[in-house]
């Protein structure tokens, strides 16, 4: 008899293996590499694992997909290969213990051979001949601390950084989707590069790194991300130059400063408490051997930034910058001053792989998306044309009534305790959104809705990171316009509101990467979108790389194209004063709602292609008319439907909004399907109890009681739905009923004849 998949894998491949050079300590077996596509009900989407992982000099060589003895070892290959590419591992064997197929991953190509490469031929084979200096470098191994391993993507990330710097590369770029861990992935490289003693001129010294960010934020969650190397850590701020009477600190390995506290001045700004203006030129040149730029996008690399000027004082450094957006129009010079970058991995990686949250999209639109003047209004300042456009909207022109049907429409959309950032035009719409959100809201807090903008200084961070603290209720609410597009590790984000318009591509992934943080009882996050915004999403831009259109003047240039520039004259300061409009000529109120289902592409889909996709999923588990009554009818094989759906992320809520759709709000799923799948007409619930109500089924019950419990169910039914024929429903419509159970029982027979009823009862409304 032949040897099971486990057997052969002990037995036979187990035994080339170790002959083949391949220690137990190399080898890792069922090696899973993702968590699996979070589900609805806390559920997960398939885990991707390969058989054997090998591993030598901490660097993964190949995977080894296992057969059964009498199977093929080419079955499966290709899915081998697939996960290869995944794992930016150079070489597959497919075997059944007594075959052996080699593919390259570089050649593209494979061919039989009689045993494994042995480890060190795999090694050489991808890294070529290294000095002393590389090999030690390369092969470090990762900081681990038991709790928390990297995942695959991070190793990948710093291996391919550290093998970049170990070649004398001078800028290295790694290009990974919010959430997904870039302070981690950084601390790993510094870490590998001090247990190899790595410097740039070569001495075998522990490397100076400066670590560099605009916001402090992400400079305070840098550090604490660094503690395990603690005493080598210094913060590069106000504070530490005085402590030091003006003097910067070099008594460390690791410096984190916000770039605004060590660059020069450009203009007559401020003073600030951190300003210690050009104290960046009080070290050598050469004084650090690595600078890691943390969201490098927002101008460090830009020609006219203030960054740069550090940059380039710093230049023999190598400079390592890490971004979440990949190339696009408004980030080109990023790319152009680091290169291509040496690893991606994208959003809808993190999402399908399980590491990031996925979300649905809630377009909402109002009666006051464009405004057209009506004589009755009243409306202070001069209204160009007459006509005010959904993007001048609290730039230009300022209408407290849409700001309170927001504000509403907010509130109505979100579950009360749910954690939620809402991001506005500028500074000023923050605060009047957050006053409109505190007369609309029924929680009483003081702080229940708060904003969060640069004006707010140390209290709005305080709030920041109350928000941020899982283990606190409040703030439930942050209103903001750019300070949180960045920098927010608040993973317990339930919704994303947009009501300001985005044209940046950059922004737009920064802003949705907000709630894409996985949290536990998170099974995905919404983005509310009252300005189209999410209209992105089916840019060609939205995944993938596109060529740079045009590179921004500054590092500003995005919001200068958001808010309207200084007026120079008093004509023209007058000109550009805010618009109110007091509305008295009509309510205003939303006119539509639509939820998208989001594909594994990351891109919502448009009605037809949703309808489309269904239709196809929904051929899986019927074939006719019949087979779906027969299925809906009863309650066990109903649910499992409805459990194989949400595995394939189409949940309940989804399924309600077909009843929108085809404008059938009163009618019940099932009828819905039926009409998606073989064109039937649609009934409602109502029409489905009268007929029951008509029919012989109740009539034939001598007991009343009997006949008043089964026509409560369809009460029950025509008014709450499908759920009220759940199987574990039974017992609490009994007690909903106040019928006595003693008398129950004696209507129906006993127990179990009333189970057989209710069940009969469901049977015959889907007759």
């Amino acid at each position: 008899m032949a040897f099971s998949e486990s057997d052969t894998r002990v037995k036979l491949i187990d035994p080339v293996l170790k002959s083949s050079g391949w220690e137990e300590r190399h080898i890792v077996r069922e090696y899973y590499f993702t968590d699996g596509r979070k589900l609805i009900g806390g559920k997960r989407g398939e885990r991707y694992f390969v058989d054997y992982l090998l591993s030598f000099k901490n660097t993964n060589l190949a995977i080894v997909e296992a057969k059964a003895e009498n199977i093929d070892p080419l079955e499966g290959l290709q899915q081998v290969i697939n996960y290869a590419s995944k794992l930016k591992i150079d070489m597959v064997y497919a075997t059944n213990g007594h075959k052996i197929y080699a593919h390259d991953m570089r050649e593209g190509k494979g061919e039989w051979v009689g045993s494994f490469a042995p480890p060190q031929t795999l090694f050489d084979k991808k890294f070529g001949h290294l000095t002393p200096t590389q090999n030690t470098t390369i092969t470090q191994h990762f900081y681990l601390d038991g709790t928390k391993k990297p995942r695959y993507y991070q190793q990948i990330a710093v291996q391919k950084t550290i093998e970049a710097i170990a070649s004398g590369k001078p800028r290295v770029l790694l290009t990974l989707a919010t959430g997904t861990g870039k302070t981690y992935i950084a601390f790993q490289i510094v870490y590998r590069l001090f247990e190899s003693r790595w410097s740039k001129n070569g001495a075998q010294k522990r490397p100076r790194v400066l670590f560099l960010a605009d916001r402090n934020i992400l400079i305070n969650q840098a550090y604490n991300e660094f503690n395990p190397l603690e005493k080598e850590c210094i913060r590069l701020d106000g504070k530490a130059i005085r402590e030091r009477n003006g003097k910067v600190p070099t008594n460390a390995n690791i410096f984190f400063a916000i770039y605004q506290a060590i660059s020069e001045r450009k203009s007559d700004e401020a003073d600030t408490e951190n300003d210690f203006s050009g104290y960046f030129r009080e070290y050598d040149k050469d004084f650090f051997d690595l600078v890691i730029i943390d969201e490098c996008h927002r101008g460090s690399a830009n020609e006219q930034s203030s960054w740069r000027d550090i940059l380039n004082y710093f230049s023999s450094a190598v400079h390592v910058g890490l971004t979440a957006t990949p190339k696009r129009d408004d980030n080109g010079d990023t790319y152009a001053y680091f290169g291509e970058p040496v690893y991606e991995y994208s959003l809808k990686d993190g999402i399908n792989d399980g590491f990031l949250t996925p979300y649905k999209v809630k377009r909402i639109q109002t009666n006051i998306d464009e405004y057209t003047f009506n004589p009755d209004d009243i409306i202070e300042g001069e209204l160009e044309n007459g006509i005010a456009k959904l993007e001048q909207f609290e730039k230009e022109v300022v209408i407290p009534k849409r700001t309170e049907l927001l504000a509403k429409t907010i509130l109505s959309q979100i579950s009360k305790m749910d954690k939620t950032i809402v991001f506005c035009v500028n500074q000023q719409h923050a605060l009047d959104m957050k006053i409109a959100i505190d007369q609309h809201k029924t929680i009483k807090a003081n702080d229940y809705c708060v904003r969060v903008t640069s004006n707010e200084g140390k209290i709005g961070v305080s709030f920041l990171e109350a928000f941020q603290d899982n283990d606190k209720d409040l703030p439930v609410i942050l209103t903001s316009s750019k300070m949180l597009t960045t920098g927010v590790d608040a993973k317990n984000v339930r919704n994303v509101v947009l009501t300001a318009p985005i044209r940046s591509m950059t922004e737009f992934k920064q802003i949705i990467g907000r709630g894409t943080r996985t949290f536990e009882g998170k099974d995905f996050f919404t983005i509310i979108d009252f300005v189209g915004a999410t209209n992105l999403f089916y840019d060609e831009r939205w995944d993938g790389i596109a060529e740079p259109v045009q590179v921004p003047t500054c590092k500003d240039e995005e919001e200068s194209k958001n808010e309207p520039k200084e007026p120079k004259t008093k004509e023209e300061k007058e000109k550009r004063e805010k618009i109110t409009i007091e509305i008295k000529s009509k309510k205003l109120k939303v006119i539509n709602i639509e939820t998208s289902y989001v594909g594994s592409d990351g891109k919502p889909l448009k009605t037809s292609e949703y309808l489309t996709l269904l239709v196809g999923i929904l051929g899986e588990f019927y074939d006719d008319e019949a087979k779906l009554r027969e299925v809906w009818a009863t309650p066990k094989s109903r649910r499992a439907l409805l459990e194989r759906l949400r595995a394939m992320n189409i949940d309940d809520e989804q399924l309600e909004d077909l009843k929108t759709i085809f404008d059938a709000p009163q009618s019940d799923i099932y009828d819905v399907l039926a009409h998606l799948s073989f064109n039937l007409e649609l009934k409602t619930r109502s029409e489905r109890v009268l007929a029951v109500e008509h029919g012989s089924f109740i009539k034939r019950h001598h007991s009343e009681k009997a006949k008043t419990f089964l026509e409560f169910i369809l009460e029950r039914y025509e008014k709450e739905g499908v759920k009220e024929l759940d199987e574990d429903k039974l017992s609490s419509l009994i007690e909903l009923s106040r019928i006595d159970k003693g008398e129950l029982k004696s209507a129906f027979g006993g127990v179990s004849h009333i189970k057989e009823e209710y069940l009969a009862l469901q049977r015959e409304i889907y007759k």
